[in-house]
């Protein structure tokens, strides 16, 4: 009797770990994007789903991040080369007010504008983007193609308007 029950509760965690596993699946290369909306700093909506059929590089940052700071000027060059051509780059600041001691948004208002950023910007203090692409660092970018497919997972900070990086983006862009 005890071996049935075992085996039982067993099966039955099997089957739910099953079930559930896109929960439990780290998003990666090859996946289908999460959906992710939020209010843009200009107080526009951004959804990955709305923006299907373009291709979408998705940056995670905070203002505090170093790394994040020294991307973000390739980031702003890439989008003014190819916005026209259909890529966009939207940015996730992760700032809470608890690590600036005070208005978050404010902070990311400034950043944005000391920096000249002229893509979108999300500011989401409550870190709402973690659920649907956890990270473990920041910067965190994800590419994201036409098909809403990731292709690219990438932490740390890269110079996305080098030659070699804008040339597989444009491929994207033209596939």
């Amino acid at each position: 009797m005890r071996r049935s029950l075992v085996g039982a509760v067993l099966l039955g965690a099997t089957a739910l770990a099953w079930t559930s596993r896109g929960e439990f699946t780290p998003v990666d290369s090859g996946r289908v994007a999460p959906d992710f909306s939020a209010a843009t700093l200009d107080g526009e909506t951004f959804s990955i789903e709305a923006a299907r059929g373009r291709v979408i590089v998705l940056n995670l940052w905070a203002t505090w991040c170093r790394p994040c700071v020294t991307e973000m000027p390739a980031l702003q060059r890439l989008w003014e080369r190819n916005r026209d051509a259909g890529l966009v780059i939207v940015g996730v600041s992760v700032d809470h007010p608890a690590l600036l001691m005070g208005d978050a948004e404010s902070a990311v208002r400034s950043f944005v504008e000391d920096h000249g950023l002229t893509f979108p910007i999300v500011h989401d203090p409550d870190s709402r983007i973690q659920s649907a692409y956890p990270y473990v660092g920041l910067p965190m970018t994800f590419v994201i193609d036409r098909e809403g497919r990731i292709v690219d997972r990438v932490l740390g900070p890269r110079e996305w308007d080098q030659p070699e990086m804008e040339s597989r983006l444009r491929n994207l862009l033209e596939g």
